[in-house]
């Protein structure tokens, strides 16, 4: 079989503009491949960098002190109220904050606080008389703790902050010390006179029932009551404020 050199000319024009295409379709392919294969990845990465970022709290109106929103923070952070709802008592604002596991806020409402400043609680005071409380023991104590539904001596439901200390969260009792004016107390736009318990936490009743009663029943909760003497790191175990700068860098870098 013979072929014209016509044809033979033709196949050569052939091969030879195969040969450029391939030439010029194979770095694109290899461009194409390496393409979809590291997008993905860094998309997903990307997305697990900002997945190990908490939420940053957010107190809607309500303007915390510097400690309270450190203190969250660090929750939010850290994991530290173990997916319970938990309370943070602000001595310093005089006010309770309501937060769900989420470390999202609920609702807050002003409180009133023992009387005598401090964040320890004096060793068996929980077991005397209230009678025989002295002044400067009238504290509420500071530190971490899982609140609990319970009663007083009276047979009043409370929510138990530290029980061997007799500190609990309860409705304020107006009727109780008239005198007291403790339902004035809360009212008032200043936290100075926002100190008169013999320790416990006093909380309007409203927002006892409709908001913190409920968290108790549903499940265990943490109450955090922050120190107005010492410090963050002293009562919680936050790192020290230079640690904290570190972790915020490499946070933000995605490294944590």
């Amino acid at each position: 079989m013979s072929v014209s050199p016509s044809t033979v000319k033709d196949i050569r024009n052939g091969l030879l503009i195969g040969a450029v295409a391939l030439a010029v379709l194979l770095p694109l392919a290899h461009v194409v491949q390496q393409r979809s294969a590291t997008t993905p990845v860094t998309a997903q990465t990307a997305a697990a960098n900002v997945m190990r970022l908490p939420p940053v709290p957010d107190f809607g109106a309500i303007q915390p002190t510097s400690n309270a929103r450190e203190l969250v923070e660090w929750i939010a952070r850290t994991g530290d109220n173990q997916n319970m709802p938990f309370v943070l008592v602000d001595k310093q604002a005089a006010r309770l904050h309501v937060f769900n596991a989420a470390s999202q806020l609920e609702d807050s409402t002003p409180i009133l606080l023992g009387s005598a400043p401090g964040d320890d609680t004096v060793p068996g005071i929980g077991s005397r008389p209230v009678h025989l409380v002295k002044p400067h023991e009238r504290t509420t104590p500071a530190g971490r703790f899982v609140g609990q539904l319970g009663h007083n001596l009276t047979g009043e439901d409370v929510v138990w902050v530290d029980y061997d200390a007799a500190v609990s969260m309860h409705r304020v009792r107006p009727t109780l010390q008239p005198k007291e004016r403790r339902a004035e107390r809360l009212a008032s736009d200043t936290i100075e006179d926002n100190r008169i318990s013999y320790g416990c936490i006093n909380v309007p009743a409203a927002f006892y029932e409709a908001r913190l009663q409920p968290v108790f029943t549903q499940m265990q909760a943490v109450v955090y009551v922050l120190p107005e003497h010492k410090s963050l790191q002293a009562v919680f175990g936050l790192p020290a404020p230079a640690e904290q700068g570190a972790q915020r860098v490499r946070r933000s870098a995605g490294f944590v």
